[in-house]
């Protein structure tokens, strides 16, 4: 089975090794940050092609798209 494309609070904390609490306000400012980008966000759920470019540097995606404001975001 492939990796699911949205996370949740227990993936985050799991990968980030942190409370689940924290996990909940990592989701939520980098939603919010999509959100700005003019990005569709579900609460207290983060596409995990975003999740690993914030947090790792790396993309797991080839494809890059770009929202009007000129943001970039992995993972189409």
């Amino acid at each position: 089975m492939s990796e699911k494309y949205l996370l949740n609070a227990d993936d985050v904390a799991m990968r980030l090794e942190v409370s689940k609490a924290k996990a909940y306000k990592v989701i939520k400012e980098l939603n919010e940050e999509l959100k700005r980008m003019g990005f569709i966000i579900i609460s207290g759920r983060l596409p995990r092609t975003y999740f690993e470019k914030k947090f790792f540097g790396y993309n797991t995606e080839t494809e890059m798209v770009t929202s009007q404001e000129g943001g970039e975001y992995a993972g189409v």
